[in-house]
């Protein structure tokens, strides 16, 4: 189960269509880490409220794109939070030239394939989460996001 909260209004650019982004990368991702059945709250907020999250968490004093806070194993098969910052996605994908939508769904599963511990600390884990991350997203119809048209890494 996927918990979709919507913090900012900036988000609800298009009624329903970011909840319907956000829902069907995290499904995606989940169902690619073979981990569907379990629950995930998605929020979509502020660059504000991410600042205050990556400062108090990670010791960072600045906001960042996307967050996720693995949550210990429970028998509630809760596997974490994510937190979205919409002005930090936005200026990215204006930057990089991308469509917000495939930012969107990029980040998203970027979360969420850290929720059920993957990373991206080691060139080698790097290259595994990435090429998870190409599949989850080809599945959705978007874009390779590493490729040189795609701009930067997130």
């Amino acid at each position: 189960m996927i918990d979709i909260e919507i913090e900012d209004q900036a988000w609800s650019y298009t009624e329903g269509e970011v909840e319907a982004l956000t829902l069907a990368a995290a499904e995606a991702a989940l169902a690619a880490a073979d981990f569907e059945g379990g629950r995930v709250t998605i929020l979509l907020t502020d660059d504000a409220t991410v600042h205050d999250l990556n400062h108090r968490f990670r010791g960072k004093d600045a906001p960042t794109n996307v967050l996720s806070f693995p949550a210990p194993s429970n028998p509630e098969r809760h596997l974490g939070d994510v937190a979205l910052a919409f002005g930090v996605c936005a200026r990215e994908a204006e930057a990089q030239a991308k469509p917000f939508s495939h930012h969107l769904q990029h980040l998203v599963a970027h979360g969420v394939l850290h929720l059920v511990g993957y990373d991206h600390e080691t060139d080698a884990e790097a290259e595994q989460m990435e090429g998870l991350e190409r599949v989850v997203l080809a599945g959705l119809g978007v874009p390779d996001p590493y490729s040189a048209e795609q701009g930067d890494h997130d």
